[in-house]
């Protein structure tokens, strides 16, 4: 081999690795882009994490709120309860004296 053709040959040798640096370039281009992709969907899906977190939040803070006017309820109800009782005992006792006089009250069905 002559000097000229290792001239050539390194010059070959020079431009192959000069396009394959030139490919390899190019994919590791194509990887970063897509590893920023994926950085700004992880981002969006964050957003979107904090927002969901939020509203659960609140919807925690609803149903919270809903318990206490549902046991304020019960509570309302026992006292109703307890007040119907009531009237229907002083209703009965009522009647029993209506008609123990009978002869001065009389209680008419229907």
């Amino acid at each position: 081999m002559d000097d000229v053709s290792i001239k050539k040959i390194e010059e070959l040798f020079t431009h192959h690795i000069g396009v394959m640096s030139e490919d390899f370039q190019h994919k590791l281009d194509l990887v970063i882009e897509g590893q920023q992709m994926i950085g700004e969907k992880v981002d969006r899906l964050e957003i979107r994490m904090d927002r969901l977190e939020t509203k659960v939040d609140r919807l925690e803070v609803k149903v919270d709120a809903l318990e206490v006017k549902v046991d304020a309820l019960d509570v309302k109800v026992d006292a109703l309860n307890v007040k119907v009782d009531a009237v229907a005992a002083d209703l009965s006792a009522h009647r029993a004296d209506t008609e123990a006089h009978h002869g001065v009250y009389r209680v008419k069905e229907g």
